[in-house]
C-alpha cells in the first residue's frame, strides 16, 4: 500500500500488498488505489463499457432514490411521525447530504464499480471492506424487494381505474399481510432483469425516459392535491414528539440511496473523475426537494391518521381531493412507471458491487463474468433479479424497508471515515471534488458530522431490525472466513 502521497514506481501501478502475516494483518490487508483504478471495467471474459455522460448518471440517481420514499413508504412513515414527517425527510436529507458529499469526494478518486465496498477495500481494509460489502448487498437486494413490493399496489390502482379489475390479494400481497405470494413485484423485477441484460446504455436511456413520467406525475400530484389542503390537518403538528419524527427518517433513510447507485456506475462512466461528483450532488437537491413538497402537500391534504396501512396513499389523496377516478389514474400510471424505474436502477447498483467483489474474489467468479456482446454481467444479472424477485414476492414492504435503512446506514458510516483515512494516508492524491473546509485545520468536520448522523438514525431503529442486522452480518462474517479470506486475489498474490 502506497502511502503520504508518494507516487507509485514507474510502469508499477499494481503494486502487490505486504507480505503474508499474522490473521490481523490479512483482515487489514489494503487494495492500492492504483490497482483498484487499473482493474476498472475488467471482468471475466469482457469488460464493461463506458458509454454513460453526467446527464445519465444523474438520472441513475434521481432513478433508485426518487419514488420509493414517497410513492410506497409515505404510508407507513406519516402514521409515526405525523404531518412532521416533512421534518423526517428534511432529517434523512441532510444526512444523506453530508455522507453524499464524502462519496462525492471519493467517487472522483477512486472511479469504480464496488461504490463504498471499494472505497473501504483502499482505506479502511479487506474485513471492514467485506462488511462494508456484504451491507451494500443488503441495501440494494432488499430494497429492491422493497420497492417491488409496493408496485404491485399501484398497479391494482391502475387497473381498477382503467378496466374495472384488480390482481387477487392472494396474489398481490406477501404472506402476513392478506396473500401467499406477491406476483406483481415478481414480475416488475423480472422486466427490470430484461433492460439490464441489454446493456448499461439501453438500461440509462429507458430510464431516462421513466425518471421523466414520474417528476410530470408528482408535480401533477401537488398541483392537483394543493385544491384540498386545510391548514387543520397541520394543527397537532408532532403527534409522536421528536421520537417519532427521528423514527420516520430513518425508516425514509433508503429512500436516499440513489447518489450510491450513480457511485456504482464509475465503470461505465466516460468521465467518472468529473461527472460522478456532479451528479451526486445535483440528484440529491432535486429529490430532497421533490420528496418535502409532495410530503408537505400530502399530509395537508388527508389527516395524517388516514395514512396508516396505505401503499398506495397518494393515488388516494386526489381521489378523495377532487372525487373522481380519472387524476387518481394518472397518478398511478405514474407511480408504476417511477416504481419500475427505481427497481431497474438499484438492480443495476447490486449487480455492479457483486461485479466488484467478485473480481476481487471475495465471491464466486461467476458474478464478475461479462458477455462479450452487451458489455453486462448477464449470469450476475440474473442470479440478483431472481433472489430478489422471490425475496419481494414473500416478505411485508416494513420489513424490508428498515432492514434496508440500517444496512445503508452502515455504509455511508463508513464512507465518511474512509474519506479521512484516505486524506491522512494519501494527502496528495489528485481530486476532482472535494468536502467543505478542505484546505482548513477543520477538513474532518463534514465527514464526521456524516458519521455521527448515522450514527444516531441507526439508533432509531427498532430492536427487530438490529436483530435481523445481527443476524445478517453473523452469516457474512461466516462466509468470509469460510470463503473470501482464502480466496481474496490479494490472498493468492502473497503466496
Amino acid at each position: 500500500m502506497l502511502e503520504n502521497g508518494a507516487a507509485p514506481p514507474a510502469g508499477n501501478t499494481d503494486a502487490p500488498s505486504p507480505p503474508a502475516g499474522g490473521l490481523g494483518t490479512r483482515l487489514m490487508r489494503r487494495k492500492p488505489v492504483e490497482r483498484l483504478v487499473a482493474e476498472g471495467g475488467k471482468g471475466e471474459g469482457g469488460t464493461l463499457r463506458r458509454s454513460m455522460g453526467v446527464w445519465q448518471l444523474t438520472m441513475i440517481s434521481i432513478g433508485a432514490t426518487l419514488g420509493t420514499g414517497i410513492f410506497v413508504v409515505l404510508g407507513q412513515a406519516v402514521p409515526a411521525a405525523g404531518p412532521a414527517v416533512v421534518l423526517s425527510f428534511v432529517i434523512a436529507g441532510i444526512t444523506a447530504l453530508f455522507s453524499a458529499l464524502s462519496y462525492a469526494e471519493l467517487a472522483g478518486t477512486i472511479p469504480v464499480s464496488g461504490s463504498s465496498y471499494s472505497y473501504a477495500y483502499a482505506t479502511l481494509g479487506e474485513l471492514v471492506a467485506w462488511v462494508c460489502g456484504w451491507c451494500l448487498i443488503l441495501e440494494y437486494g432488499v430494497s429492491v424487494a422493497a420497492v417491488a413490493v409496493g408496485w404491485g399496489q399501484y398497479l391494482n390502482e391502475l387497473l381498477d381505474g382503467t378496466l374495472g379489475i384488480t390482481i387477487p390479494t392472494a396474489l398481490s400481497a406477501p404472506p402476513g399481510q392478506g396473500g401467499y405470494f406477491n406476483l406483481p413485484a415478481l414480475l416488475v423485477v423480472m422486466l427490470a432483469m430484461v433492460f439490464l441484460l441489454g446493456g448499461a446504455k439501453e438500461s440509462a436511456r429507458a430510464n431516462t425516459i421513466m425518471v421523466s413520467v414520474k417528476i410530470v406525475a408528482l408535480l401533477l400530484f401537488c398541483g392537483v392535491a394543493l385544491q384540498g389542503v386545510k391548514s387543520g390537518n397541520y394543527a397537532n403538528f408532532m403527534p409522536m414528539g421528536m421520537a417519532g419524527v427521528s423514527a420516520a427518517g430513518a425508516t425514509l433513510f433508503f429512500s436516499y440511496i440513489g447518489f450510491d447507485a450513480a457511485s456504482t456506475a464509475g465503470e461505465e462512466a466516460k468521465n467518472p473523475q468529473r461527472d460522478l461528483p456532479r451528479a451526486i450532488m445535483l440528484s440529491l437537491v432535486i429529490v430532497t426537494a421533490l420528496y418535502c413538497l409532495v410530503a408537505a402537500i400530502a399530509v395537508g391534504a388527508m389527516p395524517w391518521q388516514k395514512f396508516q396501512g396505505s401503499e398506495a396513499a397518494l393515488a388516494g389523496i386526489l381521489k378523495s381531493v377532487t372525487g373522481q377516478d380519472f387524476w387518481a389514474v394518472l397518478l398511478a400510471l405514474g407511480a408504476v412507471v417511477a416504481i419500475a424505474s427505481v427497481v431497474l436502477t438499484v438492480l443495476y447498483g447490486q449487480t455492479r458491487i457483486l461485479f466488484a467483489m467478485s473480481r476481487d474474489g471475495l465471491v464466486p467468479k461467476v458474478f464478475s463474468k461479462v458477455h462479450p456482446k452487451s458489455g453486462a454481467p448477464r449470469v450476475n444479472t440474473v442470479i440478483v433479479s431472481v433472489f430478489c424477485g422471490v425475496l419481494a414476492a414473500a416478505v411485508p414492504l416494513g420489513q424490508l424497508a428498515d432492514a434496508t435503512s440500517i444496512g445503508t446506514l452502515f455504509a455511508f458510516a463508513l464512507v465518511n471515515v474512509a474519506v479521512i483515512v484516505l486524506r491522512r494516508t494519501r494527502p496528495t492524491m489528485p481530486r476532482s471534488f472535494r468536502t467543505p473546509l478542505s484546505r482548513t485545520r477543520l477538513w474532518p468536520l463534514f465527514p464526521a458530522i456524516g458519521f455521527l448522523l448515522c450514527v444516531f438514525m441507526m439508533s432509531s431503529l427498532g430492536a427487530v431490525t438490529w436483530v435481523v442486522f445481527g443476524v445478517w452480518m453473523v452469516v457474512g462474517l461466516v462466509i468470509y472466513f469460510g470463503y473470501g479470506l482464502r480466496r481474496s486475489r490479494l490472498a493468492t498474490a502473497e503466496k
